[in-house]
């Protein structure tokens, strides 16, 4: 695939990093901008891996209520400091992480909090399927790596197609707004309510 001088500037803009590098980070995921941007984590270049030991204890709560008030989020951004936090760049971002939360419905902020037992029982679930459908045991991991890709994609909001722009993620959203402010940006936290739902206890 022909890599375009376009593609490489929307690459760096989106990760802060040199046209050189990532030429060779777009050429290496044919074109993929997910793949090329983990190249470049891979390789420590990404601006979001430079800025990921930086603390961010400064940030904003935003909040939106959708559906004449039967579904309501909260969620917190944090990034370094008060000047970033006030800028209209990161407050729309996290104006647009909460209604994202409100349509998408994520369980948790990314995969590392996923408890290792509901893990474990997805991937037992996945074992039953392919024990059933007769597939290959020595194709199994492989498959189950897929499903979970898939898996990770519905409950986790890192992982979620952004809602305004399907052709990143959420997480690409960060990253951009990393790259856009020099500073380390976390979603800390949400809350998501919806009238009427069963209240776990």
């Amino acid at each position: 695939m022909e890599i375009s001088s376009a593609m490489v500037k929307e690459l760096r803009v989106k990760t802060g990093v040199g046209m050189m590098d990532c030429k060779e980070a777009l050429i290496a995921a044919d074109g993929d901008f997910e793949k090329a941007i983990d190249f470049l984590r891979k390789k420590g270049l990404s601006a979001a891996t430079k800025r990921s030991s930086k603390a961010a204890k400064d940030g904003t709560v935003a909040s939106y209520i959708h559906m004449g008030g039967r579904i309501g989020v909260m969620v917190e951004i944090n990034c370094e400091t008060d000047f970033v936090a006030k800028t209209e760049d990161f407050q729309t971002m996290a104006k647009d992480i909460a209604m994202h939360i409100a349509a998408s419905n994520p369980l948790y902020v990314r995969p590392d909090e996923i408890p290792p037992e509901i893990l474990d029982r997805e991937k037992e679930i996945y074992r039953s399927q392919l024990r059933e459908e007769n597939k290959p045991e020595k194709i199994w991991d492989k498959i189950i790596e897929g499903k979970l890709k898939k898996y990770y994609e519905d409950i986790c909001l890192m992982e979620q197609k952004f809602i305004k722009n399907t052709d990143i993620t959420v997480g690409t959203l960060l990253n951009n707004i990393i790259a856009k402010t020099g500073e380390n940006v976390v979603i800390r936290r949400f809350a998501r309510f919806q009238l009427g739902e069963e209240i776990k206890k």
